[in-house]
């Protein structure tokens, strides 16, 4: 299958990109700096020079693409959400989907799937009540970005185009992303649970969050949101006390949320409040996670890892 991929050299893109060469896809990323870009990405990908808001989508890239599958989106957590970032979280989300929608409409065959990114977020902040796809969302500002990014990515939908839009959790992975800024006040003797530990923490995998996607991209029967957590959310406390067991170091530091709330403002509510989504519809397509307890999860990725 010839793929088109935004947001290739993101934590999740990366190891998106190696799972589908090794099962012999063509693929294609949009990178703002493609020389930079071959350097991070598994040789064999074709890489076309792309600038989101500059130019349009090269319609010679999508030309015979039959899926296409968009992961592009300005880092959330890499700063303080102030009026002008918060809009660049936005308008970088919206503005890739909206140019790919676009573009579909000039070609003469129509991609078969598109994926989109969206979040967890999307559910809004929740307490203990299980969320599903069929949850509503919330009301929040990450919930009004996931809103407006999902209702962009099912324009495509009017071409006859089968759309999935994918709610990420919190990615585990050796390198990049989450975990490794946890686990570095771990490895200090200063790890423990945020705030109250008693937010859910709804995370996944890198390898079952890859697993998820190829079953979308696959499986014609798969359409709108699909939750990319694994099936056993845990709480902060017990997050933070499986990884202490893990690495052999106490989990027993707690950081009040008065602390995150000085230090990264409205972001510390990313934090403070969690959601206990559940993967049913990935479970309802039958797909078997590789990783389904977090203590599993984090012993694969630490331990094995070195």
């Amino acid at each position: 299958m010839k793929i088109l991929i935004t947001g290739g050299t993101g934590l999740l893109g990366r190891s998106l990109c190696t799972k589908l060469l090794q099962a012999g896809h063509d693929l294609i990323v949009l990178s703002r700096n493609a020389a930079a870009a071959r350097g991070r990405l598994t040789p064999g990908v074709q890489l076309i020079r792309w600038q989101p808001g500059v130019e349009r989508v090269p319609l010679e890239a999508l030309e015979g693409v039959e899926a296409v599958i968009n992961l592009a989106g300005e880092n959330i957590g890499a700063g303080r959400w102030t009026a002008s970032r918060k809009q660049l979280i936005m308008q970088s989300r919206l503005g890739v989907t909206r140019a790919l929608t676009e573009s579909f409409q000039k070609l003469n065959q129509h991609p078969r799937v598109f994926i989109s990114g969206s979040a967890v977020g999307y559910y809004g902040p929740h307490g203990d009540e299980e969320l599903t796809e069929a949850s509503p969302p919330g009301h929040d500002f990450l919930a009004e970005v996931c809103r407006a990014w999902e209702q962009e990515a099912n324009r495509a939908r009017e071409l006859g185009v089968r759309v999935v839009t994918i709610r990420t959790g919190i990615v585990l992975a050796r390198e990049g992303g989450t975990l490794p800024r946890m686990v570095t006040p771990f490895r200090l003797f200063l790890g423990g649970p945020l705030g109250s530990g008693r937010q859910w923490v709804s995370w996944i995998h890198i390898a079952d969050a890859v697993g998820i996607i190829q079953l979308a991209l696959e499986h014609t029967t798969v359409a709108g949101p699909v939750n990319l957590t694994a099936p056993q959310p845990v709480r902060m406390e017990e997050f933070a006390s499986v990884l202490g067991r893990v690495l052999k170091r106490p989990s027993s530091l707690r950081v009040p949320a008065w602390m995150l709330k000085m230090a990264l403002g409205e972001m510390a509510n990313l934090l403070l409040t969690g959601q206990r989504v559940l993967p049913a519809r990935a479970l309802q397509e039958g797909y078997q996670f590789r990783y389904p307890e977090l203590a599993g999860a984090l012993e694969d990725l630490l331990i094995l890892s070195g």
